[in-house]
């Protein structure tokens, strides 16, 4: 007997070419969405929440887009996943995974209609990816040991990282800037301790690097304007309760001299804790929540500076940075660990007060001020100086470097092409369909550009036929360029995460041949 029907009422289930086809037909323009940011002349999207306030986003950033979209589309989902994962891992690329992903199914989608299995095609990704990274890994160059062309190197790959973002009119100040700050992280790639600071006003060339650490507060009244040879404890205490505060409480007095003592009590109580405080030795005291005129008083008297409401991300880097921990209790000062620094003072950006320490424990933080003409500019920056940092930071530890401008994907595609043809079997179709996925990329980025994609895409095979070439799309010119002469780079790390990123995907979405979507379990009533 059939049954007549196995999943409950609200759910679905789709199955064999139907689900394979809902699966590609979402992947595919999860891919669309972003292809029109590719490349230096990539266009920007504007994502605008529905949500209070309505805040609106201007971003040409693969994840950043991706991470905005609802999507239901599972099949989708798993592309916003690489692409996130290839934010956090390497910071550039993002846009690159979505895209060959979407093209190697777009390809694989041909292939099954044309009755090719999805695991022959699964077989000869896996075989072209293989020799694709090969490929890659015989034409990276390493010049670590050459400090000068190691620097070079540095500032081609941040200029080329940033020549897709909004900071591409200055690239060589921002990418000098990244490069400064990365180099001084001696090899870590803790970005925490290279603070950014978005300030209005000015334009984007007058963002500067500066050594030390830079907290966006203003000194109180009466206190210190500038300390030599800081003793800094980093709190996060309550220092606001001077005053009688009563929620949701009763006190029962039979008159207001009784409020008065317990008011007085209250005083007392936090004066034994500043007491406390300055018992440390200190003469900068940091804290993490309100400090009331009482106690900002009492360390004004005692000539220490008292900073207040510093926000989280704020003491955190600052204990970080100045080598302290962040404190609540203070009975113990042996067990408190003080940050140091050489010099505190306050410094004007724009119409803005902020406090500086300079000469701080740990010689690698640094500070990038970033100026702009409003908020969704800064974010842009933020966000594009961000991606150009982590791509640094990895470089320094796998210091391999390739040509970019779309020349790593022609030499991986003349590879996998050669590799296509001696294989034999419906594998072959596989192999060269990974080929023309490869060449998507340099042609999506022609044709961002307002060029020819197709007569430049032939132009550039043609000139891979010859020997050891650097040929790669100019986008400036508009034509063939060499990749070398006009310093153009991009980090092994990153094309190599992008290439096997982009496989993994692909091969995780071919392998579906079902979708079952349930319904949410209901609430029983329970009156």
């Amino acid at each position: 007997m059939a049954v007549e029907r196995l999943l409950k009422d609200d759910a679905t289930e789709e199955k064999g070419d139907r689900a394979r086809m809902a699966s590609f037909v979402g992947a595919m323009a999860i891919a669309d969405v972003v292809k029109t940011t590719l490349g230096p002349k990539g266009m920007d999207k504007i994502l605008q929440s529905t949500g209070r306030g309505r805040t609106v986003t201007v971003t040409n950033d693969g994840a950043t887009i991706l991470k905005s979209l609802h999507i239901d589309n599972p099949a989708a989902k798993v592309l916003v996943d690489i692409s996130k994962v290839q934010d956090d891992e390497v910071g550039d690329g993002t846009t690159s995974v979505v895209v060959l992903a979407g093209e190697l199914l777009r390809e694989a989608e041909k292939m099954v209609n044309a009755k090719i299995h999805p695991m022959t095609i699964i077989a000869g990704y896996r075989m072209a990816a293989e020799c694709a990274r090969n490929i890659l890994l015989q034409k990276a160059m390493d010049n670590k040991q050459d400090p000068e062309k190691f620097t070079s190197d540095l500032m081609n790959i941040a200029m080329t990282t940033l020549s897709s973002k909004i900071l591409s009119q200055d690239k060589e100040h921002f990418a000098k800037l990244a490069v400064d700050a990365v180099l001084r992280l001696k090899g870590s790639t803790n970005l925490d301790a290279i603070q950014i600071i978005k300030k209005a006003g000015g334009s984007l060339k007058d963002s500067f690097l500066d050594e030390g650490f830079i907290l966006d507060k203003k000194i109180g009244i009466g206190q210190p304007k500038c300390i030599e040879n800081a003793k800094i404890l980093v709190a996060n205490t309550a220092m606001d309760t001077d005053k009688v505060k009563i929620y949701g409480a009763r006190v029962r007095v039979d008159s207001m001299a009784r409020v008065a003592e317990i008011e007085g009590a209250e005083k007392e109580k936090m004066r034994e804790k500043v007491q406390k405080i300055i018992a440390h030795g200190i003469n900068c005291f940091v804290n993490r929540q309100l400090i009331y005129n009482f106690p900002e008083e009492l360390f004004a008297d005692a000539g220490i500076l008292a900073i207040e409401h510093a926000d989280f991300d704020g003491i955190e880097r600052l204990a970080l940075v100045t080598g302290g921990e962040i404190a609540s209790t203070f009975d113990n000062p042996e067990s408190v660990k003080l940050g140091h620094c050489k010099l505190i003072e306050e410094i004007m950006i724009g119409e803005d007060k902020l406090i500086h320490f300079s000469g701080v424990e740990m010689g690698q933080a640094c500070t990038i001020v970033l100026r702009g003409a409003s908020s969704h500019v800064l974010d842009e920056a933020e966000r594009s100086l961000h991606d150009a940092l982590c791509v640094l930071s990895q470089t320094v530890n796998d210091s391999r470097v390739l040509l970019g401008g779309g020349w790593p994907e022609m030499v991986m595609a003349k590879e996998v092409d050669e590799l296509a043809r001696k294989t034999p079997g419906k594998k072959a179709h596989a192999i060269e369909a990974f080929s023309r996925a490869l060449q998507a990329i340099p042609t999506i980025i022609a044709d961002n550009a307002g060029l020819d994609g197709a007569e430049l895409i032939s132009q550039l095979r043609a000139e891979h036929h010859k020997e050891r070439t650097n040929a790669g799309i100019d986008v400036i010119s508009g034509g063939v360029g060499d990749m070398e002469k006009l310093g153009i780079s991009e980090s092994f790390k990153v094309k190599q995460a992008v290439l096997l990123s982009a496989t993994e995907a692909a091969e995780m979405i071919l392998r579906v041949d079902e979708i079952v979507t349930c319904a949410p379990r209901k609430r029983e009533d329970r009156m």
